[in-house]
């Protein structure tokens, strides 16, 4: 297969920063460019393996270009794995894998077929190479999430580009995620569709007490260990910032928001304005205004749609793939990372910074402006199906809620 050539280049930005924070070094990796040329890096640079778990894969032009980039490492020796959701990436045809396959590459898709894990999604985006050096967050393999143009998709400037955040994290912290990746590439490959034993594998990962912290979620009737975590932190925390693609908590972490807010806690929330899944919007439009009488900031971001997964509770930083809302918190396998320091947790609020640029704010009177029984009516519908039906299926509906 021919490496499609980037048609445009992938400017240098100056918000690429590195910390070194026990021995790891780690960054932010914002703009569409930014993400590309670090997918790009690290699918040239790798020597011995590649591992990599998307919950989208597009036929599109950066498919296309990543899976190239796959076949060329396999022709040079590297040991590549590719795991995708059957979900998330049901309109790429298997066929268009198949020269990765003939090249090497191991592939397999998560749940293809209805079993008892049918209608639980993995949804988490990773990609590590050589097991220490690794590219986490919320973007899937896509031209919409790196902000590119092709025949295929033919976006406009800014039309239906996503807003994303990764975290490029090189070191020994990265052997961890590589260890629970293995397991989980066992399960796909020996047991898919158990969903005993998936449940069992998340149950019984030990993500460290340290300040880096693997935490992940999936089918159960607990609390995800990133959203116990997080339960944690805000019950004791002082300053919140939270930006999330899709934002229906249940009432636990709502309630626990909202005394942040109102005990004289600084708390942001950053929330879509635009997105390709109206009823999100409507869900979380539901919740306003609980947390504006007590006291939260919120905001919708209107430059274009928001896809990031970000979390900051006073030095502890959150980012990966889980979305704020009922699936990510209790039935789709979910991973997120949480980093303690604070010099890179002040780093990341100058990033939330520049969002709220871009993002109108809600206040009281434009909240109650919207408030007519109609719409009341909508955003619990909203509330309803965006915390039953999968993403892929609830973005179908939108309940007369603008996009």
């Amino acid at each position: 297969m021919k490496i499609p050539a980037i048609k445009k280049p992938v400017p240098e930005t100056n918000s690429t920063i590195w910390f070194n924070i026990d021995d790891q070094k780690l960054r932010l990796v914002h703009t569409g460019a930014e993400r590309l040329k670090a997918l790009m890096e690290m699918l040239d640079q790798a020597q011995v393996c590649l591992k990599l778990f998307y919950y989208i894969f597009e036929d599109d032009y950066v498919g296309e270009l990543v899976l190239g980039k796959l076949i060329a490492a396999c022709e040079r020796g590297v040991a590549v794995e590719l795991i995708i959701d059957s979900f998330g990436s049901n309109r790429t045809a298997k066929d268009f894998f198949a020269p990765f396959i003939k090249a090497g590459g191991r592939f397999a898709i998560f749940s293809p077929s209805f079993s008892t894990s049918y209608f639980v999604r993995n949804h988490q985006k990773m990609m590590i190479a050589d097991d220490q050096r690794a590219l986490i967050g919320g973007f899937n393999i896509g031209d919409q999430y790196f902000h590119l143009a092709s025949e295929k998709t033919q976006l406009t400037e800014d039309e239906n580009r996503w807003d994303d955040l990764g975290l490029e994290i090189q070191g020994t912290e990265v052997e961890k995620l590589a260890k629970y990746y293995q397991m989980l590439g066992n399960w796909v490959y020996e047991d898919n569709g158990n969903i005993r034993s998936l449940r069992k594998i998340i149950r019984n990962w030990e993500s460290g007490n340290d300040r880096f912290r693997w935490l992940l979620g999936g089918p159960s009737n607990r609390l995800s260990s990133w959203a116990w975590s997080i339960k944690k932190d805000l019950e004791k925390g002082q300053k919140l910032d939270l930006v999330a693609a899709y934002f229906s908590p249940g009432q636990g972490l709502l309630r626990r928001i909202a005394r942040l807010s109102k005990r004289g806690g600084d708390s942001r929330i950053i929330l879509p304005g635009k997105t390709d899944n109206a009823a999100t919007i409507g869900a979380s439009r539901l919740l306003y205004g609980y947390l504006l009488n007590r006291n939260a900031q919120l905001y919708e971001y209107q430059k274009r749609r928001l896809h990031m997964k970000l979390v900051a509770i006073d030095d502890a930083v959150y980012i990966g793939s889980a979305n704020f809302d009922l699936r990510s918190i209790f039935i789709n396998v979910e991973m997120m990372l949480r980093v303690e320091d604070a010099k890179f947790a002040r780093h990341v609020r100058q990033q939330i910074d520049e969002l709220l640029t871009d993002s109108e704010k809600i206040t009281p009177t434009l909240h109650k402006s919207r408030l007519s029984f109609l719409n009341r009516f909508r955003w619990t519908l909203c509330y309803f199906v965006v915390n039953t039906l999968d993403y892929t299926v609830n973005r179908r509906l939108n309940f007369g809620i603008k996009k």
